[in-house]
């Protein structure tokens, strides 16, 4: 993974294809490709990935470029978070699912590491607060010295571990699923550590969920996918609502608002994403002199004489633009960003591909691809069975990790070595011998 290479326009749809006939020796290649997670961070900067033998931090540059820019091995990375554009990152191997490690990335050192009861299923960060999710249980960390401040117990069966972080300091707010029967939500205040509303967003039980920049909206589909709902984080008032799809249902892998607040991209399993205008009626453009203008406000108006689940259909709003995906049904991550003074959509598929396209925020319609890249290139790392293991150690975490837009000061607690913590709902120990350990870059090369 030394390059990142651009993916050809004509060529095979999967982001790997195997180049040996001995199908031992391509399957063994090929799981070393097996993409394990995706993420974006909090403003769409970076992207990072983690597969059976290694992970991978991108960073995303105004030219539409995708660059590598750190390559570790590391076995079995199930969950990687990065903080904005800073050296700290969150990890979790399917080795070690139990046990979180927060690292320092460019110097190779790990800062401490955390053991719990259960699995970790997902980990999410902003400037103040580190959230882990178990199955039925949540715990949130400070940022600044990592000490558990509060766990939310009694979560209902969360077995996807779904929830979503505001990526706000000042409404730091924290959504997961308040029932595992229906669509409630239910909003944490995690600045001030006490619950929220509870918002009923759908009928049947949740699959995605997603802050905007402002921490003021959340957007919600259910596990039949075929209506994307945005509330008030605040007061729980429902502000819009749209129609994926009438004729099927879908599963929602992924949910991204624009950095203004203005748009809500929504992928699937299907062919299909769709980009949704978060414009009030009284925003839109008058339609009553045309056709289709004089159609909608008749079916506006007859909507309140029929069933609900008529009228809903015939009252929701339809996606504003749309892409068309070469490679239906493949789970994919999405983000948003204004690069140049221009709106881009940035799909990431577990085939280890990346594309980018652009959004016309004037006319919408179907989104002009701009690039492509492939995330995988032959390397050292990926062909390497043996994990580099160090025993070099922090010298000090009271150093700040900052970049352009964030910057956070870790409290020193030991001069010499990282803290391996056990929770104290935890009985396991905490030198879990199958974790794998953080290989240290090399010397100069992020200095």
């Amino acid at each position: 993974m030394s390059a990142l290479a651009s993916r050809p326009s004509g060529g095979a749809t999967g982001g790997i294809t195997g180049g040996s006939s001995d199908g031992s020796t391509e399957n063994d290649v090929l799981s070393q490709y097996k993409v394990l997670t995706l993420t974006f961070n909090q403003d769409c900067t970076s992207l990072a990935m983690g597969t059976r033998k290694t992970y991978a931090l991108f960073t995303i540059n105004q030219d539409n470029k995708i660059d590598e820019i750190y390559d570790c091995a590391y076995d079995d990375v199930s969950i990687i978070e990065r903080l904005f554009s800073s050296s700290l990152i969150a990890l979790v191997s399917n080795q070690a699912p139990r046990k979180l490690k927060v690292c320092h990335f460019k110097k190779g050192t790990e800062i401490c590491s955390y053991s719990f009861a259960n699995s970790i299923l997902a980990v999410k960060l902003n400037r103040l607060r580190l959230v882990v999710c178990l199955e039925e249980s949540i715990y949130i960390h400070n940022m600044r010295d990592m000490k558990v401040l509060h766990t939310i117990r009694d979560v209902p069966s969360n077995r996807e571990g779904l929830c979503a972080l505001s990526s706000n300091s000042d409404n730091s707010y924290l959504a997961y699923p308040g029932s595992s029967i229906t669509g409630e939500v239910q909003v944490f205040d995690t600045l001030n550590l006490k619950p929220g509303i509870m918002i009923s967003a759908h009928e049947s039980p949740l699959a995605a969920i997603a802050f905007d920049i402002s921490g003021t909206k959340l957007a919600t589909a259910s596990n039949k996918g075929t209506v994307i709902r945005v509330h008030s984080a605040v007061d729980g008032s429902r502000l819009f609502e749209f129609r994926r799809g009438v004729r099927r249902a879908a599963t929602i892998c992924s949910l991204a608002f624009s950095p203004d607040s203005m748009f809500l991209a929504a992928s699937s399993n299907t062919e299909t994403i769709h980009i949704f205008r978060l414009t009030n009626p009284k925003e839109k453009a008058p339609e009553e002199a045309t056709w289709m203008g004089y159609f909608g406000r008749k079916l506006s108006d007859v909507a309140h004489y029929l069933p609900k689940q008529t009228s809903e259909v015939l009252t929701q709003d339809r996606s504003f633009a749309f892409v068309h995906l070469q490679s239906p049904g493949m789970k994919t991550t999405i983000s948003m960003n204004v690069l140049n003074k221009t709106l881009k959509l940035f799909v990431a598929g577990y085939d280890g591909v990346v594309c980018v396209y652009e959004v016309n925020t004037n006319d919408g319609g179907e989104c002009k691809q701009i690039s492509q890249h492939l995330l995988f290139s032959m390397s050292p790392n990926l062909t390497n069975q043996q994990i580099v293991t160090t025993n070099e150690s922090r010298n000090s975490i009271g150093n700040a990790i900052t970049n352009d837009n964030a910057s956070v000061t870790l409290t020193p607690t030991s001069p010499t070595a990282p803290k391996n913590l056990v929770h104290p709902s935890s009985s396991i120990p905490n030198d879990e011998q199958n974790s794998p350990r953080l290989p240290a870059s090399p010397p100069g090369l992020y200095d």
